[in-house]
């Protein structure tokens, strides 16, 4: 049986993945510091297979201790977000970069990595051009920076590989009502109404299942995958925000948006994403945004509290 390290399994990705990899037949250990105070792996407490590190990524001897059995690493602990990172740089850049280096320099070079980063790196694309593994990497926050620095040094320490991740949405038992679809979905539920900013602007989607679904695809494909990046996204979902807002309101005919005359968004992303060569793989996205709007709703009829945000 594999050996699977998560850490920053009590996050908003890991809370889905662990019992993802578990369900699968891998033995997980998480590693979490829980910032948030969050239960999302309660359930996994009564598998034979899981354990758990009550730590920081940070902490040297918690990382070497963590590492010591693993055959394989997914290091989804990170400051997530451009505001949040903003808001705390230095640990943006001690945990999202540094972290990743010290991961690094401990790790055998038999252990491997799936690392998830995103494709926010892209930045600002060319209208109408998709970004491809092989586009520039123009991050335009210090997450798309410490991501990107982070995702380059993984994949020049070989036997690895790496995620650019298009914007998740989702339920998950650690919920983040702060992320496009997310939030969006939550204003109309709550509030009936959203002002959009830049509402041009366009990003890529994937719900947080099929990420789980990718990096259990990136571990039964490791060896035709190897050392290489891969966007992972709905390839019919690149969508500017006004469209995503046009896409909500089909499912909530009273909710009501707006574009902004003046006033600019300080995440100043634009691109669309092609997702053709993890598909090239075997791998394709199952779950659509309309499928994810619709259990956003249902979520969000238990959950209405600014708690399950990052920022």
């Amino acid at each position: 049986m594999e050996r699977v390290l998560i850490t920053g399994a009590a996050g908003y990705l890991g809370s889905v993945i662990t019992p993802a990899l578990l369900d699968a037949g891998f033995e997980v250990t998480g590693l979490d510091n829980f910032r948030y105070n969050q239960p999302s792996l309660l359930e996994c407490c009564a598998h034979p297979h899981f354990s758990i590190v009550r730590g920081d990524v940070r902490d040297e001897e918690v990382l070497r201790s963590a590492l010591r059995e693993a055959d394989v690493i997914i290091p989804l602990a990170a400051i997530v977000g451009a505001p949040l990172c903003d808001e705390d740089r230095t640990a943006a850049e001690t945990t999202n970069l540094q972290a990743i280096h010290k991961l690094l320099a401990l790790r055998s070079a038999q252990q491997r990595i799936l690392y998830p980063t995103t494709n926010s790196g892209y930045g600002i694309g060319e209208p109408g051009k998709f970004c491809t593994e092989e586009s520039p990497l123009r991050p335009v926050s210090l997450y798309g920076v410490t991501k990107v620095e982070a995702e380059r040094a993984v994949l020049e320490a070989g036997n690895s590989l790496t995620f650019r991740l298009a914007t998740v949405f989702g339920a998950s038992p650690r919920m983040r009502i702060d992320l496009l679809v997310n939030d969006f979905v939550h204003r109309a539920v709550t509030d009936r109404t959203v002002v959009v900013f830049e509402g041009h602007a366009k990003r890529n989607f994937i719900h947080v299942r099929d990420v789980a679904r990718a990096f259990l695809h990136g571990l039964g494909n490791f060896e035709k995958m190897l050392n290489e990046p891969y966007n992972v996204g709905l390839s019919d979902a690149n969508l500017s925000k006004l469209e995503l807002c046009a896409e909500i309101k089909r499912q909530i005919p009273g909710f009501t948006f707006l574009e902004a005359p003046i006033g600019e968004d300080p995440d100043k992303r634009d691109y669309i994403v092609s997702n053709e060569k993890i598909e090239q793989t075997g791998f394709e996205a199952r779950y659509s945004l309309t499928q994810g709007i619709q259990e956003l709703i249902k979520a969000y009829t238990m959950v209405r509290n600014s708690r399950y945000g990052n920022a």
